[in-house]
């Protein structure tokens, strides 16, 4: 890998959760009314609420402790057998935190570093799988939470403006 390209790929990890998913999400679980954060459709279906319990504990444990070394006490089912907990700025908190944590991380990456092996979840992967793993997993569960506000609160929740057939964003405004 080119230093180029891994410098792009960091860039754009750190952007995704850093910035864009961040305002994202924080925009969506604050357009939920104050009851549904913990509401769940049906049993098999997961809440507002374990959904950002689940993406602390994942960009915890795959970035944080899998690639940043720290020590790993994630209880994944937990994050999905909640039915009640934190309000939603606590969760947002908590998620921010972890998020800081994992972008000193990602900031930290070499070409060389990418390139390494790591055990997270038992599973071998480069630390580049590790980083897009996350990027893509956290992007999958905010279309959910966006789907949950949009749901239970219609006209709340817009992010980007069509302008000539473009799609231009305002999701930053």
């Amino acid at each position: 890998m080119t230093d180029d390209l891994a410098a792009r790929f960091v860039s754009c990890s750190r952007a995704y959760l850093g910035d864009e998913y961040r305002i994202k999400i924080r925009r969506a679980v604050e357009a939920l009314p104050p009851d549904a954060l913990w509401w769940r459709p049906h049993d098999e279906a997961n809440s507002a609420g374990n959904l950002l319990l689940h993406l602390a504990g994942n960009v915890r444990q795959w970035i944080v402790s899998g690639v940043g070394g720290a020590p790993d006490a994630r209880h994944r089912a937990s994050e999905f057998e909640a039915r009640d907990g934190d309000d939603a700025a606590t969760l947002l908190a908590r998620l921010d935190a972890t998020l800081d944590e994992a972008d000193a991380v990602i900031a930290s990456l070499t070409p060389a570093r990418l390139a390494e092996r790591v055990a997270i979840q038992g599973r071998d992967v480069m630390v580049l799988d590790a980083v897009y793993h996350v990027v893509e997993h956290f992007s999958l569960h905010l279309g959910q939470l966006i789907l949950l506000a949009k749901t239970l609160s219609p006209g709340s929740v817009r992010f980007y403006e069509d302008a000539g057939g473009l799609a231009r964003p305002i999701w930053r405004s």
